[in-house]
């Protein structure tokens, strides 16, 4: 006992050493483990990188997206490269065995499909619309409120472009389980507008103007031919709609032959002399009834 009350002990350095030389022993001894698994580990890694390469090849060969070949190519990797590295593991650790660590790898699964279900929906998604191909990319679709060109369509989520230029994510399974409208399915798309004329005017007469005005005007298709039909019979006019078609169906073509209809509609009534009015309002004024004046 020293005088501030405190015991001393004495370090035994040779107990020390001792399992110093102990922890270095262990590791050389299972150094030969360590380099056959890394050996082993190594081959999977190549084995998982050519049978991708042999996948994307023969989806390519079967006419596949590119977007296919190049998710199916990444989960044959990664399934090969995770069996590569419990075999490793098996090796280095001898103590492990294969059926605890499928069995902690089975447990772990679970928890990891109940906190990852969104990711794992829309992964499967994904891989479904891939396949099936309901549209490709360069599709000008709707989905929801969203409207735009399909420019990737990745694993977890397709990328659509909007008209004005940004970028909307849209998560794989809303795409997968809800309507979407593919605008160029087909290579002709159909377009309508209405105008109305008087109720005074030859609707045979309208018709032939407006038919004679649109035929020539480019980027309307010339079959199936435009035509023209009476829609409603409105309170001050008579309700004509006009229907064309366009190719290309994409959305800048649709805009602009949209656009050269209605000019050239209202060139062609125009220079016909066809009425087309507008919303007027009449105020019918009983003469029985006495008029009020002003007091002074």
């Amino acid at each position: 006992m020293t005088g501030s009350g405190f015991r001393q002990e004495s370090v035994d350095f040779g107990d020390v050493i001792e399992r110093v030389e102990n922890i270095f022993s262990s590791l050389f001894l299972s150094l030969p483990n360590v380099i056959i698994g890394i050996v082993v580990f190594l081959i999977f890694w190549a084995l998982s990188w050519v049978v991708a390469k042999l996948v994307g090849l023969a989806m390519q060969r079967a006419g596949r997206p590119r977007g296919l070949q190049m998710v199916l190519s990444r989960l044959t990797a990664w399934s090969i490269l995770t069996f590569g590295l419990l075999v490793a593991l098996t090796v280095i650790f001898p103590t492990i065995t294969p059926a605890s660590l499928f069995g902690a790898l089975g447990v772990g699964g679970v928890v990891i499909g109940f906190a990852f279900r969104d990711i794992f929906q829309n992964l499967l998604a994904g891989i479904l619309i891939l396949f099936t191909r309901p549209f490709r990319i360069g599709d000008q679709i709707v989905s929801e409120n969203h409207e735009g060109e399909v420019v990737d369509i990745l694993v977890r989520a397709t990328l659509l472009r909007t008209y004005d230029n940004r970028v909307v994510v849209i998560p794989n399974s809303e795409l997968y389980t809800k309507r979407v409208v593919v605008n160029t399915a087909y290579e002709n798309r159909r377009l309508s507008v209405e105008v109305g004329i008087g109720y005074d005017e030859s609707i045979a007469d309208a018709r032939a103007a407006i038919l004679e005005a649109i035929a020539t005007l480019p980027g309307i298709v010339t079959d199936p031919t435009p035509e023209v039909l009476v829609n409603l019979l409105g309170d001050f006019s008579v309700i004509l709609e006009v229907r064309f078609w366009i190719s290309p169906p994409d959305r800048r073509e649709a805009v602009e032959a949209q656009d050269q209809v209605l000019e050239a509609i209202k060139r062609a009534l125009t220079a016909a002399d066809i009425e087309m009015p507008f919303p007027i309002q009449k105020i019918m004024l009983d003469p029985r009834e006495p008029r009020s004046e002003d007091s002074l």
